[in-house]
Order: structure tokens, then sequence, then C-alpha cells
């Protein structure tokens, strides 16, 4: 299984971005998702999750802002992000993720992307 992230950068607060997952040796379309990120001196946490079906959940500090999607044709998943702020400002890591009764639940580091850096200025 690869996980191949990318769409990082540094951004001004108030900008954009959008992360794109490319995932490739496991069939994407039974696949829960996710995106997850890390702060220096912070544990990983979890952003946003994307079901199979389609249901999502948010972190809620980023709900209204940030989009999950994904695109079965293309075996990506998405993270738009809108209105960053500088407290948004972490490495980003794509995930496939276990999903029950809206819970996502992170699988073993063989199901996780490289990461990828947001800088989110002031």
């Amino acid at each position: 299984v690869q996980l191949q992230a990318s769409g990082g950068g540094l951004v001004q607060a108030g900008g954009s971005l959008r992360l794109s997952c490319a995932v490739s040796g496991i069939s994407f379309s039974d696949q829960a998702m996710a995106w997850y990120r890390q702060a220096p001196g912070e544990q990983r946490e979890l952003v946003a999750g994307i079901s199979s079906g389609g249901y999502r959940n948010y972190k809620d500090s980023v709900k209204g802002r940030f989009t999950i999607s994904r695109d079965k044709a293309k075996n990506t998943v998405y993270l738009q992000m809108n209105s960053l702020k500088p407290e948004d400002t972490a490495v980003y890591y794509c995930a496939i993720v276990r999903y029950y009764w809206g819970v996502f639940e992170p699988l073993d580091h063989s199901y996780w992307g490289q990461g990828t850096q947001v800088t989110v200025s002031s």
C-alpha cells in the first residue's frame, strides 16, 4: 500500500491550500480515508475523515473551513483548506483508517502517507 501526499506549502493567514493524497496498492473505493496533522510538540490529531460511503467528520476547529473529498476514479483523497489560520500550521498526513459507527480509527504505520508541511504565516 502506498499513499503519496502533496499540496502543502507556505500561505498567509486567510489563504487556501488543497492537499492531495494518491493511493495505490489497495482497493481505494472500499477504504475509509482521513487526514491527520501534527504540530511541533503536539500529538497527532484527526482533522477530517471520509468513509467509503461518503460520511464525513471534522475536527471542530476546522468545521466550515476545511472540506474532505475523494475521487474514486483517481484513487485520490483531497483536503480543501480555506481561511487558514496560523494554528493550522502542522505536518499533514493522509491515512487509510477503520470506520465504524461514525468513528475513524487509525491503522498501523503501513497505512500512512509521508506527510506534507503546511505553514500559515500571520
